[in-house]
């Protein structure tokens, strides 16, 4: 029988060097990261570079076999192994299993050096994009034990076992598949199905590496609902003895994605409404533990969510399993984003490869991702063969499963990249980096006619938040209460659409993004539903719940706000109950109804009032005060900002840098004003880039293409910002105004009149 032996306590790591005869520095325990401070803190200057992990193994400690394996469940992103001094294996993507065969190494005591790379490079992916890219052996370590005769363990870091169930009315067919090495005469496999319970229904003996079994009345895996799952367990035996084993759950359900009625699960539709999710923690950074797992699905299960798209990279398995259990239907995806990297096909193909014959038994998954917004710059031909190729390789792969992307607002609806996949969806930010929230709906509606057989979703969506408050939201202001309102106007737009087959809000939780500067705690992405932390839900995260969740609750929006300077103030309730009753200071002042689930009240705001809430049985309180003069401690302030919106000198008719890049551009002085910056910041980027081709050291973050067209459909995009907050933007990009130039601008807008509203 097979052994697994976890190795995450004790390692030596020594930071920043090559050198893997280095034996100081300090004990550390997996998982682990080095950049779980400064990945997020903002600055976008976090280590990048390559770092030493040393393990010495007994051999007197170790379990007898014949054959062992290392196995690294997650090295980001490069990392090469050595033992006793000998390299013995490299390998390149950060978020997937893989393995390294020791047996011929094996000694009294065997010394493994890890070497870990999460430097800039061309071919490895991820290489641009809003995160950080945390660097570490970040998940678990094993040694795993076998016999001779065993499981592949070679093969892409897969476990060996491949279950394809089909349903047929109201019985599946359940194929198996296994992969091992060559088995002597005498040596036979032994094939068993269990239910969910660990009753064994069927067993077969054989030699083949393929079997089929039959369930009859199948019990189907039926998401949140029910999700059921069997047990599929493969042994190699030998007169009786057990040589080696392998087991995995699978889940038997049928499903389509239908252009007009959206999400089909076993004949029923199914509306696919979630978040996505990164992996990531504050303080800890990607060096998750199980329960911190856990406690995500929990509050992803609270917030009545049915999917979940897992970005940008392959998650822990003990998180897709997770997922199995609790009836989560996922789109699982492989970090090709952003930026097309010539070099980076064969680590494309590469990563897809791993990520589905270690995912391929999972009953959660549905689609697999080729890429996310990897058309910023336009679908040159490179790019469009490497879709193809990754297209087809996942059909060849996976017969059961669909292909989709994730497209940015910029590519157009005739881009032949949306022809690859089998469905599409959008990034769509309408209402916070452009546009207002009204243009969400009627978008996907175009979209819909003119692409009436492509099944189309919307993959991001979301504005940022953090704790700001104002009784006057407007977009670009990062407070909770515009959040809240623009995740409202999302709702009623896209949930009503059902011919949209899946939403996924961006994000469920604030993630780090080294390289932002914007909103005043630098570091993160801070359109979460929860806090980085998962300490505080945002009141968007309860707006989700009264439409999604089916556990009744009612909450009072507005807590951390609470000093007011209004006479009458707005208070909102979020609630899944038919009605919702207001009371101040004791007295009710009127009962409401919402179909849409969002009860407002104008409430009088004089001294301090105690608010509760209540619908039924359950009640949310809260208080506001009236003041004088508004709280500046809920005001934005940008931290390590040139300027600060409230030191910009405004004029009564006339633009300021505080004004929105559309509006200026609706005027025809501002637009040629405007056309004027856009050339100093090609500058720049140009300057920065030729820098860059110099050898200055370059880090993960935001980068913008401008050939093509691109810079055009940046600025519309980049239309809801504010001149101030674009170059704030910018910085992130490494493109940087100071105090003088930003004055200067504004000097020159307080010139140009605003138009007349009509």
């Amino acid at each position: 029988m097979r052994t697994v032996l976890n190795l995450n306590k004790d390692w030596l790591f020594v930071k920043d060097t090559t050198d893997i005869t280095l034996r100081e520095g300090e004990t550390v325990s997996l998982p682990h990261t080095w950049n779980a401070t400064d990945g997020q803190d903002g600055g976008n200057d976090y280590f990048r570079g390559t770092c030493l992990y040393v393990k010495t193994l007994r051999k007197a400690d170790l379990p007898a076999a014949d054959c062992y394996y290392l196995e690294l469940r997650g090295a980001n992103s490069s990392a090469d192994v050595y033992v006793g001094g000998e390299k013995l294996a490299h390998h390149d993507g950060g978020y997937s299993t893989w393995r390294v065969d020791l047996t011929d190494r094996i000694a009294d005591e065997t010394v493994i050096a890890v070497t870990v790379d999460n430097s800039p490079n061309e071919t490895v992916y991820p290489q641009m994009a809003d995160f950080t890219f945390y660097g570490g052996l970040y998940r678990d370590v094993n040694l795993i034990a076998v016999n001779k005769p065993h499981f592949d363990l070679d093969y892409f870091g897969g476990s060996g076992l491949k279950i394809t169930p089909t349903v047929n009315g109201k019985d599946a067919n359940v194929e198996v598949e296994v992969f091992t090495t060559p088995l002597s005469a005498g040596q036979s496999l032994v094939y068993a199905i269990y239910d969910k319970e660990e009753n064994e229904l069927q067993k077969i003996e054989s030699t083949n590496t393929k079997v089929n079994f039959k369930l009859e009345n199948v019990h189907l895996w039926h998401g949140r609902k029910d999700p059921y799952l069997y047990c599929c367990e493969v042994e190699i035996v030998e007169n009786g003895q057990v040589l080696d084993n392998v087991c995995n759950r699978f889940g038997c359900r049928s499903f389509k994605i239908d252009p007009n009625n959206g999400f089909i699960l076993n004949g029923e539709e199914y509306p696919l409404r979630g978040v996505s999710r990164h992996q990531d923690r504050l303080g800890i950074g990607n060096a998750l533990l199980p329960e911190h797992h856990a406690e995500d699905i929990d509050l992803i299960l609270e917030v009545g969510a049915t999917t979940i798209r897992l970005a940008h990279y392959q998650h822990d398995q003990y998180f897709y399993d997770l997922c199995d259990e609790k009836g989560l239907v996922i789109w699982a995806e492989i970090p090709y984003i952003s930026k097309h990297l010539p070099g980076g096909r064969e680590n494309t193909v590469s990563q897809m490869k791993e990520l589905i014959t270690q995912n391929y038994n999972h009953a959660s998954i549905f689609v697999w991702g080729l890429s996310n917004e990897i058309s910023i710059g336009g679908s040159d031909e490179d790019l469009l063969e490497n879709h193809r190729i990754l297209n087809d390789l996942v059909h060849e792969m996976d017969k059961t499963r669909l292909t989709t992307i994730a497209a940015v607002s910029m590519c157009k609806m005739d881009d032949p990249y949306l022809l690859i996949p089998d469905v599409v969806s959008y990034n769509h930010y309408f209402g916070w980096y452009g546009g207002d929230t009204s243009m969400n709906g009627p978008w996907f509606d175009k979209f819909h006619e003119t692409h009436p057989n492509i099944p189309i979703g919307i993959s991001e969506y979301g504005c940022e938040a953090l704790n700001w408050h104002t009784s006057d939201p407007k977009q670009g202001d990062y407070t909770e209460e515009y959040q809240a309102y623009y995740h409202e106007e999302l709702i009623k737009q896209l949930f009503r659409r059902k011919y949209i087959w899946a939403t996924h809000v961006w994000n469920m939780f604030d993630f780090g993004a080294d390289a932002r500067a914007e909103g005043g705690e630098n570091g993160q992405n801070h359109k979460g539903l929860i806090t980085m932390d998962r300490k505080y839900k945002k009141d968007a995260f309860y707006a989700y719940k009264a439409w999604l969740s089916d556990d009744p609750f009612v909450h009072l929006c507005g807590k951390r706000y609470i000093d007011r300077v209004e006479d009458v103030t707005k208070v909102t309730v979020y609630s899944n109950q038919p009605e919702v009753e207001l009371f101040v200071n004791g007295e009710s002042i009127g009962k409401k109804t919402a179909p849409d689930h969002f009860f407002y009240f104008d409430v009088p705001n004089v001294g301090e009032s105690t608010i509760v809430a209540k619908a039924g049985d359950l009640t949310d309180e809260g208080k506001i005060r009236k003041v004088a003069e508004r709280n500046m401690d809920y005001v934005l302030k940008e931290v390590g900002a040139v300027l600060n919106w409230f030191d910009v000198v405004e004029v009564e008719g006339r633009f300021s840098i505080n004004d929105k890049i559309s509006d200026i551009m609706a005027s025809k002085r501002g637009k040629m004003w405007f056309m004027g910056v856009g050339l100093k910041i090609k500058k720049k980027m140009d300057a920065k880039k030729k820098s860059e081709k110099a050898g200055e050291k370059k880090s993960g973050g935001f980068d913008v293409d401008l050939k093509g067209g691109n810079m055009g459909g940046m600025m519309e995009m980049l239309g809801g910002f504010s001149v101030l907050r674009l170059s704030s933007m910018m910085g992130m990009m490494g493109v940087t105004f100071t105090k003088e130039e930003l004055l200067k601008m504004n000097k020159k807008l307080n010139r140009i009149k605003k138009p007349k509203k009509k």
